[in-house]
């Protein structure tokens, strides 16, 4: 700190540190929960911003999106107000991952956000670069910024993105920076390190932007929005958005574009052994994907305008840390890049994060009181995953004030807490990214009814507002009575009906039917079975979709539920986080060594942990029924 002399500037329930996603996030929460929340970030300019993608949802990311919005977060809702292009994604697959995706207008997200924020009751939005956290007798009291000031709080989350001592890397040239050119976060690292807290780096990587008048589209394939789009937030499920979407474009990389990779391949920053950190695996750059995928002549790569006041296209799948000269040139063998002008260069980013295993499921730490994590310093790669995490932080931050027990979504509730267990139980060597394969009740937890999951958890805590709960109940009661009323309806084998279904591809009637039976052929589905409901009235189309849904897999989502309730059973055995393991007879070595770094809250938990055995559980249920009989003797 120097000689910088310190002065009080005032005293608040919750300091958020970030102003990303995460941290907008968390903010808002704590605030429309009724507590007194400061935002401090280092440049106002950076709130929300699409450092990456100019895109919101995608496969997995959109259940997290629609979750959040479920809650009460504020994601969805800001995206709908503007995004330029909507794509439902994996629709030739099951409802179980049918995933949103939509084009956001970026610097119209971070104005929209900004306002949001700006606007928003019992929340102050400030400038400031902390360095230090005060923190007594393992209790959060207060944060100290670089100029001096001291805020006092019981509360802190942070929220630190990639700027926590963020470095830049392109090819042989590296320097300390924030993404897209901000400044980074530079004093904090050492007051976590005197802490105690584990740190690692991890990278990232963002591509080149450039001209849209120097694209040639005629050489690529048009990629139109959707016509009959949905739009992200329930709130608007049943409003016309009417937006004039704009089209992106599919190109490829070339063979030429590969040599050049692989020429210069010893110039980028990933091979010349510069970067510490481990990079995200689902987003590979493109000399990675040159490298691990040699036998591919050709790569696909996505133009996306960054939104509708700029000619800055993002170029999807060509993220790269080779040095400029060379990012030119292999970007002028992309076909429909051969007379391109950069804009912005595509550069690598290392950054300071934490082994979450610290951190208990509500995103605080197990040992500091009201210290709080949330978003990519707690090893996550992403918007949306950044989003939930800060929302659950803001929440449980908000209710440790209050003096209220805090927020832990399971698995089997929602894709957050599929995610927030993950982190927190085996931690992650690189960035994490949320899919639908994460998740072993996907088929119950998709992201059509995050509003029937969840709105009711967050009407209770108090960020989901009356309207949204009544919503959602009323959504819930035309879904049951529709179903209801399927099931009653009787179709007899008559040459009327079978002729309507030979006519619909269909095998005739031997026995009669109920309607919802046949909705669950396979080669009919709601709409083309109202020949046999003459008195049908027309339902919204969220309504019949969920209506279909649920008859189709009715058995398969009737059988998830027995198995959530058997893993129930084990999963809310709770553990003291001082439990003692090793007073546990037969407990593999490995098994005590993983358990007490992990601490897990759960039996559940406790399974989960990597070098944790079924055996291993086994031992510790039969060790916690003997103490729990002989407490009773």
């Amino acid at each position: 700190m120097g000689k910088v002399r310190q002065f009080e500037a005032g005293n608040y329930d919750i300091v958020v540190v970030g102003a990303g996603h995460a941290g907008t996030e968390a903010g808002l929460a704590g605030a429309r929960m009724g507590l007194k929340t400061l935002i401090l970030t280092l440049n106002l300019d950076s709130l929300v911003a699409m450092s990456c993608n100019p895109n919101i949802g995608g496969t997995g990311k959109g259940h997290l999106v629609r979750e959040i919005d479920a809650l009460g977060g504020e994601m969805a809702v800001n995206i709908d107000k503007t995004f330029i292009q909507s794509r439902m994604l994996n629709l030739s697959k099951g409802p179980a991952v049918h995933s949103l995706r939509v084009q956001a207008d970026k610097r119209r997200y971070h104005e929209e956000m900004k306002k949001t924020v700006e606007d928003q009751e019992n929340l102050d939005l400030e400038e400031g670069d902390v360095a230090e956290i005060l923190v007594e007798d393992q209790q959060v009291q207060g944060v100290v910024t670089t100029t001096g000031a001291i805020y006092r709080t019981s509360c802190v989350i942070l929220c630190t993105g990639t700027y926590l001592g963020g470095r830049i890397y392109m090819g042989e040239l590296n320097y300390p920076s924030g993404p897209i050119g901000m400044k980074g976060a530079y004093e904090l690292t050492p007051c976590l390190k005197e802490l105690g807290l584990p740190l690692m780096r991890l990278k990232t990587g963002t591509p080149a932007r450039v001209h849209r008048d120097s694209i040639d589209f005629s050489k690529m394939e048009i990629q139109e929005g959707d016509k009959d789009f949905e739009p992200f937030s329930f709130m608007n499920i049943d409003k016309d958005l009417d937006v004039d979407q704009v089209p992106c474009y599919l190109t490829y990389t070339t063979e030429k574009c590969h040599q050049i990779i692989r020429e210069n391949i010893n110039r980028a920053a990933m091979y010349l052994g510069d970067i510490e950190g481990t990079g995200p695996r689902y987003c590979p750059s493109i000399e990675d994907k040159v490298v691990r995928f040699a036998d591919k002549t050709a790569h696909q790569v996505f133009i996306e305008p960054e939104g509708l006041t700029t000619k800055e296209m993002y170029v999807q799948g060509v993220s790269s840390s080779l040095p400029e000269e060379v990012q030119k040139q292999l970007y002028r063998e992309i076909i429909g890049l051969e007379n391109v002008k950069f804009m912005r260069d595509a550069y690598a980013i290392e950054y300071d994060a934490i082994d979450a295993t610290v951190l208990k499921r509500s995103l605080e730490h197990k040992d500091i009181q009201g210290l709080f994590f949330a978003g990519q310093i707690n090893g996550s790669s992403g918007y949306e995953e950044a989003a939930c995490q800060g929302l659950i932080a803001g929440i449980n931050a908000a209710r440790k004030v209050q003096g209220k027990e805090a927020l832990v979504l399971d698995r089997s509730q929602a894709y957050i807490g599929v995610l927030i267990d993950d982190l927190v139980t085996k931690g992650t060597k690189e960035p994490y990214r949320m899919m639908t394969s994460r998740a072993e009740y996907r088929l119950t937890l998709r992201q059509d009814n995050a509003d029937l999951r969840l709105t009711k958890i967050g009407h209770e805590i108090g960020l989901a507002s009356q309207d949204r709960y009544e919503r959602m109940l009323d959504r819930q009661d035309q879904i049951q009575k529709e179903l209801d009323r399927l099931s009653k309806i009787r179709v007899n084998p008559t040459q009327e009906n079978n002729k309507l279904l030979a006519d619909l591809g269909s095998t005739p009637l031997k026995n009669g039917l109920s309607l919802e039976e046949i909705i669950r052929r396979p080669e009919l589905d709601y709409d083309r079975t109202k020949a046999f409901d003459p008195d049908r009235t027309d339902l919204r189309a969220d309504i019949k979709k969920q209506v279909e849904i649920q008859i189709k897999y009715k058995g398969y989502i009737e059988k998830q539920a027995q198995q959530i309730r058997q893993v129930k059973k084990l999963e809310n055995k709770p553990l003291d986080l001082d439990f003692n393991y090793q007073e546990v007879k037969g407990l593999r070595n490995e098994a005590k060594e993983k358990l007490e770094k992990v601490r897990p809250e759960t039996l559940g938990q406790a399974s989960r942990i990597t070098g944790v055995s079924p055996a291993d559980i086994n031992v510790l249920l039969i060790h916690l029924e003997s103490k729990k009989r002989s407490s009773h003797v």
